[in-house]
């Protein structure tokens, strides 16, 4: 009867020390997630703006959004399979920084800039994107306004002052943007 009494005993000690060690935490990158974050890029497809998703590792950044409408449409993306943008790719040959003390973190030469102030933008283009059309500036306006919205959702209008490289200021809203 002893013997019976002690199997318990002996099975719980079994299962608690089956030789692993005990570990922290192993960090093994980001956590699980079943879909990756995406922001809306507005472009060009048949004269009327279209919002089309794209992966982003910083939802809710508007320069980051703008980074990817700089990049263009993909082959074969949207309804007819021909996007297309009015706004001018990331300038390629840029000045080599001065030789000076800089901020540790500079904004990317070629990067657009955007700041934020409630809801308003002020969002500035690197030399070498000046001249843009009236779709051009909606296609900046609606795709950094999206993105800002997906972390800070509103119903009021966001204001957007855009000035491009060559010092031109255009003042637009999200009014009237397409859905994403």
């Amino acid at each position: 009867m002893k013997a019976l009494r002690s199997v318990p005993l002996l099975s719980l000690l079994a299962l608690t020390s089956c030789g692993i060690p005990a570990t922290g935490v192993v960090e093994a990158g980001g956590p699980a997630s079943g879909t990756l974050p995406m922001t809306p890029v507005y472009f060009v497809e048949n004269g009327a703006l279209v919002a089309m998703p794209r992966t982003t590792e910083l939802p809710g950044d508007p320069e980051a959004a703008l980074q990817l409408l700089m990049t263009g449409p993909l082959a074969g993306e949207g309804r007819s399979g021909r996007l297309s943008t009015e706004v001018p790719g990331v300038p390629t040959a840029m000045a080599l920084p001065p030789a000076i003390d800089e901020p540790t973190n500079p904004p990317s030469p070629g990067a657009p800039t955007v700041t934020v102030e409630g809801d308003a933008m002020a969002i500035r283009l690197p030399p070498g994107m000046d001249g843009l059309s009236d779709t051009g500036v909606r296609q900046i306006v609606c795709t950094a306004a999206a993105a800002y919205r997906l972390t800070r959702p509103s119903d009021a209008t966001v204001t957007a002052e855009v000035t491009d490289g060559g010092g031109r200021r255009v003042t637009a809203s999200d009014e009237g943007c397409p859905d994403p």
